[in-house]
């Protein structure tokens, strides 16, 4: 039954008590800037336990002395990481040099206060441009670290200060109770895969935008990324296993070609993940993992590919910190992010960048938590700009920021407290996700506007930035029509070629596609309760390695032949050709057939002994063809016989 506007407020209560990845998390109670002041904001991953933080005694202070950090070096002709003065390396990051080719990186030495002298060896990117510094040991917790090298002819040095991580290990991930048996598919062909249901609410008016691609979990049922297609016929569903969760399932280019990109791994109930990035091609084979560096892994919250084998994504940083100056605890953790700039080839970190470095704690909406990791910032999108600047979006200070390449230096901040821009009506957002600059250089934003509820519906909007008079001004707010949506995270706005919007929900699984004007093309969701993350369209030809399944029994009788196949991931199958015989080799063409799902089944009213099945194209060319199969006898079948 469909929801209707008067149950937004079950909505909300759904994704508030249920689970929303814990994108969501707003650690604390009240506004650290003083804005916002009587905000609850108590909520942080969707209602777990509070996490105890610290460990016995005080811990250092951890901010840096100064917010104004500048990686650019030699002239300008190197960019290093960690930058000069920064206080958030890991103790077991490379020191990278970006800017210039190895050959050109001589006698670097580096010595760090406590530990001494450390030597390593020096590791090249795949790019040319620069090489990674590998210390042959960690450094310790707390101590500074000074670096000279010679870089292009220049004698260069600088410093850094390594930071005390706060270990994540013992915090527990979100629970995983059973689906509703009507919010999932099963199938003969995928012995123990639960489909989460896409349920169509709107009939699709745009066939060109392709195929659906999202991702369900944390929350009930099963885990994993899904592609459907427009008629919420499931297409392919990689379940995931031993509480993995995959997020941010996307098209993006890689070598030439459109490939799958998604994050997967343990969202923990601080509300981040620890995992890695995964790439596939259109065979559905993995081409590439990205796993983090510098002593970090892969957060879920964004991956981006940008060309010549190099991505960026986020990770995080949990520090002990003592955070009695903005009124937290002496023994408190504060939730540092990070995003890296990462070798695809050789996992090596090109550049990596801390908010701690560059933004003032007053930046944040919500203050620190007694019981809980700060999560003060929380940055959720990164968006490479073909300068190599990059937009991102840092949900719990309500402001995008821009970043200059290199350097890391903020070259403006859109919204929040201390704007750079003049905000229009309707252009401040509130817990805001999925920053992205058109090729007009306007922005759009997923504007969640909740947890705590600030906004009456959540909305993806749209802002045009005068550069000369730095005002901003909303040229576009979309709104779901029915039932209002107001969700407590995640969500996403994709623009496509056409102009129209797809508009993911996130913590409310719900995805909408907007004309220009506003009207809706398509409208869809999964089981409420879950959470989808982000949302898009794309065009998709899907090609498995492997080939279709067959399962093929006899009827009860013992005189027909009951056939199920399914080619988990294929796009562009227009039939099915039945084959059977008395022997693998001597199979003969029986029937063909139109597929009627994920899964067809078909009764031949004839007792054959082998069957195989052929996947046709419209044009009758033959895309894949199964393995023949031993007809199984209708006992057999119900114990488990040929799966």
């Amino acid at each position: 039954m469909r929801l209707r506007g008067s149950l937004l407020l079950v909505i909300v209560a759904i994704v508030a008590a249920v689970i929303v990845a814990g994108c969501g998390s707003s650690s604390g109670g009240g506004s650290a800037s003083g804005k916002s002041a009587g905000k609850t904001g108590g909520k942080s991953g969707g209602g777990s336990a509070p996490t105890a933080v610290g460990q016995a005694g005080p811990a250092p202070d951890c901010l840096p002395k100064t917010l104004t950090h500048d990686a650019a070096l030699a002239g300008g002709r190197v960019d290093v990481s960690p930058a000069p003065g920064t206080v958030t390396a890991n103790p077991r990051t490379q020191i990278s040099f970006l800017g210039v080719s190895a050959a050109q990186i001589h006698g670097v030495t580096v010595h760090a206060a406590r530990s001494g002298s450390h030597g390593g060896r020096l590791e090249s990117y795949s790019q040319g441009d620069g090489a990674s510094f590998l210390p042959a040991k960690p450094f310790d917790a707390g101590e500074q670290v000074s670096v000279h090298a010679t870089v292009a002819g220049q004698p260069i040095s600088w410093s850094f200060q390594v930071s005390t991580p706060y270990p994540t290990g013992g915090i527990g991930e979100f629970p995983n109770p059973a689906a509703n048996p009507s919010e999932y598919e099963s199938f003969r062909t995928l012995p123990g895969v639960k489909a989460p249901v896409l349920t169509v609410t709107h009939a699709d008016q745009d066939p060109a935008a392709g195929d659906i691609f999202t991702t369900s979990g944390p929350g009930p049922g099963s885990y994993g990324p899904l592609i459907y297609n427009p008629q919420g016929r499931l297409v392919w569903f990689d379940q995931l296993t031993g509480g993995r969760v995959a997020e941010d399932l996307n098209v993006q280019e890689y070598e030439g070609s459109p490939h799958i990109t998604y994050w997967q791994g343990r969202v923990i109930t601080i509300g981040f993940g620890v995992g890695e990035d995964v790439v596939l091609n259109s065979k559905y084979e993995t081409v590439a993992h990205v796993k983090g560096g510098n002593g970090l892994t892969a957060d879920l919250h964004d991956f981006q590919i940008a060309g010549n084998h190099i991505s960026y994504s986020t990770a995080i940083n949990p520090i002990r910190c003592n955070l009695t100056t903005v009124g937290g605890p002496a023994n408190g953790v504060l939730l540092d992010n990070a995003i890296q700039e990462i070798d695809m080839k050789t996992g090596l970190v090109r550049w990596e960048w801390h908010t701690v470095d560059h933004l003032p704690l007053s930046a944040s909406e919500n203050s620190p938590s007694k019981t809980r990791p700060w999560d003060w910032m929380h940055l959720n999108s990164i968006d490479p700009q073909r300068n190599g600047n990059l937009l991102i979006s840092a949900r719990n200070s309500w402001a995008i920021y821009q970043l200059q390449r290199g350097s890391g230096k903020i070259l403006w901040t859109l919204g929040g407290n201390k704007s750079s821009f003049k905000m229009g009506p309707g252009t401040r957002t509130a817990w805001q996700h999925d920053a992205r600059m058109l090729p007009n250089g306007e922005i759009t934003v997923f504007d969640d506007g909740a947890n705590p509820p600030v906004h009456s519906q959540s909305r993806a909007i749209r802002e045009k930035l005068n550069m000369a008079t730095h005002e901003a001004t909303l040229t576009r707010s979309l709104t779901h029509p029915d039932p209002p949506l107001l969700t407590a995270s995640q969500g996403n706005v994709q623009t496509l070629e056409d102009g129209n919007v797809v508009v993911g929900y996130g913590g409310v699984p719900e995805i909408t596609e907007y004309s220009p004007g506003g009207s809706v093309l398509f409208d869809a969701h999964l089981p409420f309760g879950s959470a989808s993350y982000r949302d898009y369209r794309h065009p998709w030809q899907g090609r498995p390695s492997t080939p279709p399944t067959l399962i093929a029994n006899l009827n009860n009788t013992g005189e027909e032949t009951i056939l199920h196949t399914s080619w988990n991931g294929a796009t562009g199958i227009a039939s099915w050709r039945i084959l059977a015989g008395g022997e693998p080799g001597s199979l003969t063409p029986q029937a063909t057939i139109a597929p009627t799902g994920f899964e067809t089944s078909e009764l031949l009213p004839k007792k054959y002994a082998y069957a195989q099945v052929q996947a046709l194209s419209s044009s009758g060319t033959v895309l894949g063809t199964s393995k023949p199969m031993k007809v199984i006898g209708y006992k057999e079948s119900f114990e488990g016989g040929g799966k």
